[in-house]
């Protein structure tokens, strides 16, 4: 209940090294711009895709749909990183 919600469970669902799937500029959902996208697994793939979305989010004009979405998606991958890093042994955080 509320001691395994404040304790760290995996409570959503979600299975080490699985891919996730994540928003970024393409296709209409609720009035943003977005496309489907899965996160690559390992760290050093999301480290590589952090970098090239910071491109795209400062290459993009500001407040736009492509900059929003570009915010998005690093937010999911700095989310995936930090996951990943807690889940190594030892972790690295």
């Amino acid at each position: 209940m509320a001691k395994d919600k404040h304790k760290g469970g995996h409570g959503h669902g979600s299975k080490r090294g699985a891919v996730r799937a994540t928003e970024k500029a393409g296709e209409k959902v609720g009035g943003h711009a977005t496309e489907t996208t899965l996160l690559p697994g390992s760290r050093a793939e999301l480290l590589a895709l952090h970098a090239e979305t910071r491109r795209r989010r400062n290459a993009a004009a500001l407040n736009s749909p492509e900059h929003r979405a570009a915010v998005d998606l690093i937010g999911r991958i700095e989310v995936e990183i930090a996951r990943l890093e807690r889940a190594m042994d030892p972790p690295l955080v």
